[in-house]
């Protein structure tokens, strides 16, 4: 009975498989998510590397914009544009910037890091004022359905999980709204969440702020007797064409 078992698990998984071979990111029953902690979901936007940052420095509270295209140390030049100028967070943490020269800033938040950049250009200028955006931040998000994988750019600081699922049109009629996987960090060891939203209870989950290349995958729906009716008609049109055929046959000679 034991090895009946085993083997019809064993052959179930391997249909599974063939069924859906596009199935990704799968956890097993035992799998131990992350936590989902308060200090986790509210966690701010925090700077990382790869990430663009628009930069701009004002004087004087704001009220004149510093030209590094023409930097002595002695004037402020004010600029016919407010376009701001862009840099590079660094695989070391770091960003080169004009003046002040190389400054780590991996892991602050935007506020955090404008008021540390403030205080450095405070050595070099009136009152400084700092805007930064960063222009390039996007996660990835599954629906649930093959095919439907988006790239969400996160236009807002602290974008959350149910803002970048209405961006991809929400939760599609396969997936599973009880079982979306949020998936931060590191590749080779991840922090894996599981977030329901399936009741308003979720609610709180949903809000969790997105940081940085975080992926939310949907968990699709298996069908199974949809697939194997997709499987097998055809080969159950052929297998009926094949007894017609020879049902004709048959009849055609019993004639004769």
């Amino acid at each position: 009975m034991r090895r009946l078992i085993f083997l019809c698990a064993i052959l179930g998984l391997s249909a599974c498989r063939a069924l859906y071979p596009s199935m990704m990111l799968e956890t097993n029953s035992k799998y131990q998510f992350t936590p989902l902690a308060d200090s986790t979901m509210n966690q701010e936007y925090k700077l990382s590397p790869n990430d663009l940052i628009n930069f701009r420095l004002y004087s004087n509270d704001g009220f004149r914009l510093v030209d590094f295209s023409n930097l002595d140390n002695t004037s402020v030049t004010t600029l016919n544009t407010n376009a701001g100028t862009d840099y590079l967070v660094e695989q070391d943490g770091t960003v080169v910037f004009p003046v002040i020269g190389r400054t780590y800033v991996q892991g602050l938040t935007i506020r955090e890091a404008y008021e540390m950049l403030e205080k450095k250009f405070s050595q070099y200028y009136i009152k400084p004022y700092v805007l930064l955006k960063v222009t390039n931040r996007r996660v990835i998000v599954f629906p649930g359905d093959p095919g439907s994988a988006k790239v969400v750019p996160l236009l807002n600081n602290n974008t959350t999980v149910i803002e970048a699922l209405a961006q991809t049109g929400g939760i599609t009629e396969s997936g599973k709204a009880w079982k979306i996987k949020l998936i931060r960090g590191n590749p080779s060891n991840p922090k894996v969440f599981l977030i329901d939203l399936s009741t308003i209870n979720g609610i709180k989950a949903g809000s969790m702020i997105l940081q940085e290349n975080d992926i939310i995958y949907v968990t699709p729906q298996r069908r199974i007797s949809e697939k194997l009716l997709e499987r097998l008609t055809p080969a159950l049109s052929l297998i009926s064409t094949f007894i017609l055929i020879y049902v004709l046959f048959i009849s055609y000679h019993i004639k004769l």
